[in-house]
């Protein structure tokens, strides 16, 4: 891949992940100054309901941070863009909607079907 690509990948993804890490400073620091005791076990059950719902949404950003590590990983190997199953090249557009992908299309789609068959 063209080094000018690389780049807009790297900035994409290191943007991404700025954007990821702050939300979750934010939330770290909503649930310490949000530590309120509702008197209503109704209000109380909302709260931790709602609190469980952000802690669910952060592990699974927390997830895409470390996909994202290890996309940069590959832009500085020079594996950055080429389908870790095939060999292939994953394609451009692909890279722009998923950049952290490590597969192309073709063996993406292949890997789902073999999921679904019992």
């Amino acid at each position: 891949m063209e080094e000018d690509k690389l780049e807009f990948f790297r900035s994409m993804l290191t943007e991404e992940m700025k954007s990821l890490l702050n939300e979750a400073g934010k939330t770290v620091n909503e649930m310490h100054i949000d530590a309120s005791n509702f008197p209503d076990p109704t209000d109380r059950a909302t709260q931790e309901s709602d609190r469980n719902f952000e802690l669910r949404i952060r592990d699974r950003e927390r997830k895409l941070i470390n996909k994202i590590k290890e996309a940069l990983t590959r832009i500085e190997t020079g594996e950055f863009g080429i389908c870790e199953e095939c060999g292939d090249e994953i394609s451009e557009a692909r890279l722009k909607v998923r950049p952290v992908t490590t597969l192309c299309i073709n063996c993406k789609m292949e890997a789902e079907q073999k999921e679904r068959r019992p």
